[in-house]
């Protein structure tokens, strides 16, 4: 009798632990975890700033100006509302999604960090999500004048700012003649800094090229200048020298 009641207590344990199995096994798949999402968090800009070249990156930002859109891509000026700068060179897009680029649109920009000449950026081939119904914001300029001269103004890339006091020194349109880029280089004190009209920012029919071109702006005058933090570093190593080269979007004469 009590080899039989050891029996039948062995197959009771034995059937409680495949009902516990099954319990564990056969859950419906609606209810399993998902496979971990690998999607990349929104940065900051801080955290933008301090990845790596080639690191994989995605920032929520407001669109503040764009080049000329072509063959699906579009080059973006954007920021955030902590005044941190974004350059996102050519992003994809479509023509109806750029002409949706607006100032102040809210966008989401992933894709890779790298730098060109000391210039930090989004490079080539980035994804862009508008966000629909998102808030809207338009950066004031910082006045950065005060960093002119210095390695630290290459941490305000993509920034809207306004440089005050400076006087024109030379006017250069590349290949010699109006239509293409002017390099203008100003000086404040005994230093020299080389700026540039962006073609494609502000092309020969804008009121900013046209000021260059009526010889509005000579040199010998003194004036305020506004536009977006580029840094072109002409030697290459992103330490020596001041490679400040902001792409001008206005100026006033001070």
């Amino acid at each position: 009798m009590k080899k039989l009641f050891a029996i039948l207590l062995v197959a009771v344990m034995m059937f409680s632990i495949a009902a516990c199995t099954q319990t564990q096994t056969d859950v419906p798949a609606s209810s399993k975890p998902s496979t971990p999402n690998n999607e990349p968090s929104v940065m900051t800009h801080a955290q933008y700033m301090a990845a790596e070249a080639d690191e994989a990156v995605k920032v929520e930002c407001y669109v503040q100006a764009t080049q000329s859109w072509w063959d699906n891509k579009i080059t973006i000026y954007a920021q955030d509302k902590h005044f941190g700068g974004y350059f996102a060179y050519e992003v994809t897009c479509s023509e109806e999604d750029a002409a949706k680029l607006v100032p102040g649109t809210k966008i989401i920009i992933e894709g890779y960090k790298t730098y060109y000449k000391g210039m930090p950026e989004i490079a080539s081939g980035a994804t862009l999500t508008i966000v629909e119904d998102g808030d809207t914001y338009e950066a004031p300029a910082s006045i950065l004048t005060d960093k002119l001269g210095t390695q630290d103004l290459v941490k305000e890339a993509g920034v809207y700012a306004a440089f005050q006091g400076l006087t024109i020194a030379k006017i250069e349109y590349r290949n010699g003649e109006p239509g293409d880029d002017i390099y203008v280089d100003f000086t404040l004190g005994e230093s020299t800094y080389s700026f540039c009209v962006e073609r494609y920012l502000t092309d020969p029919e804008t009121d900013l090229y046209k000021m260059f071109v009526d010889e509005d702006l000579k040199v010998g005058d003194v004036v305020n200048v506004y536009g977006f933090v580029y840094w072109y570093d002409a030697d290459e190593d992103g330490e020596s020298g001041d490679g400040i080269n902001t792409h001008i979007t206005k100026i006033t004469k001070g």
